[in-house]
């Protein structure tokens, strides 16, 4: 199995248009932090490729692969890309779905059913491209599925968030100024993040008092995974039986995480925030990471210190424009290295 890394920013990528911060202005004087919005592509044999996630940034992801581009020498119309599989309904995952309208095959979508009418409803792109192309919806669950038919490549999902994106919430919207209320998984956040330290904090010990955060994991394991409203995507080879896990968004580390991380020889996890508390000291939210739902790198309750445990290889991405990693000389980077992790480069490829 042949996967090819997009991107590895979050929402916004690095730079983001309307942002001046040290990681935004950084980027812009050095051209080489530059990121994209966090995405893959998975080779499922022969000459087709599925997309993991469609975002803004399409167009230039499409670009930077040959393997993704239509053969000169072939027909010029006919494009490897044979569909997306789709992590969750948030528009830095979606949106880039209408960029393939010119489809002349049609083009497959795998996505859960909340995801699914989401997108389909909610953003009206399954209205606005049936004049354009076909667009054929596959269901995500828990047991897996092959990608298309007699493929060597499955892929199964893991519920990681009850968190619903913000245009299909039936909320009201709140006002200007005023504090969102989170939802019960945003809601469950791990105890405020310390700064980094020398070494990652270790887990809660065994048999400690349940919290919050405990009672949210047990409603996401809970959860079937057809029916998630944000899943991690469990690729594997069928015939070396090699895994990987994609994570970009990850509330909650659920003992169905656990399992599918402890399984894949690489995982690629959320790595949006570094501390709990980034986001309201860089000042664009009220909420922690965790009340964002993004559990932190760093920190109580932070992804690191279960990372540095597991057996496979273990890689961060969908980075914010305020994580320190973003500058690939920050002192983090060496924090991470000594920990047994990095950040995916952008472009590189895993096979497996």
């Amino acid at each position: 199995m042949l996967l090819q890394v997009l991107g590895t920013a979050a929402g916004g990528g690095l730079p983001q248009w309307n942002c001046a911060c040290p990681g935004c202005a950084g980027a812009r004087a050095h051209p080489g932090r530059r990121r994209l919005h966090a995405g893959l592509a998975v080779h499922a044999g022969g000459d087709r490729w599925y997309l993991v996630n469609a975002t803004p940034d399409l167009g230039e992801q499409l670009e930077r692969c040959p393997e993704l581009l239509p053969d000169p020498e072939g027909d010029p119309r006919r494009t490897p890309v044979a569909g997306v599989l789709l992590t969750d309904a948030e528009l830095d995952h979606t949106l880039g779905i209408a960029r393939l309208r010119e489809a002349r095959d049609g083009v497959e979508v795998y996505a859960t059913a909340p995801v699914e009418r989401a997108v389909r409803e909610r953003l009206g792109l399954g209205a606005v491209l049936a004049p354009y192309t076909a667009v054929r919806w596959r269901r995500l669950t828990g047991t897996g599925v092959p990608l298309g038919a007699g493929a060597g490549v499955h892929v199964s999902a893991v519920p990681v968030s009850a968190k619903r994106p913000r245009y299909a919430s039936d909320a009201a919207s709140p006002a200007p100024g005023a504090a969102a209320t989170p939802t019960a998984a945003e809601a469950a956040a791990a105890p405020t993040a310390a700064e980094a330290t020398a070494a990652p904090p270790a887990p809660a010990a065994t048999g400690a008092a349940p919290t919050a955060a405990d009672a949210v994991a047990a409603t996401v394991d809970a959860t079937p995974a057809s029916d998630a409203w944000s899943v991690a995507l469990c690729l594997r080879d069928t015939a070396s039986g090699g895994t990987l896990l994609y994570a970009p968004a990850l509330a909650v580390w659920s003992d169905a995480f656990e399992k599918a991380a402890q399984d894949a020889d690489v995982v690629l996890v959320d790595g949006t925030f570094w501390d709990d508390d980034e986001p309201l000291r860089a000042g664009f939210s009220r909420r922690t990471a965790t009340g964002m739902g993004h559990l932190p790198i760093t920190g109580p309750g932070g992804t690191a210190a279960r990372l540095a445990r597991l057996p496979g290889r273990c890689l961060y991405t969908h980075l914010n424009n305020t994580n320190p990693l973003g500058d690939p000389d920050a002192e983090q980077h060496r924090q991470l290295a000594a920990w047994g992790l990095a950040v995916a480069d952008e472009r590189m490829v895993i096979e497996l």
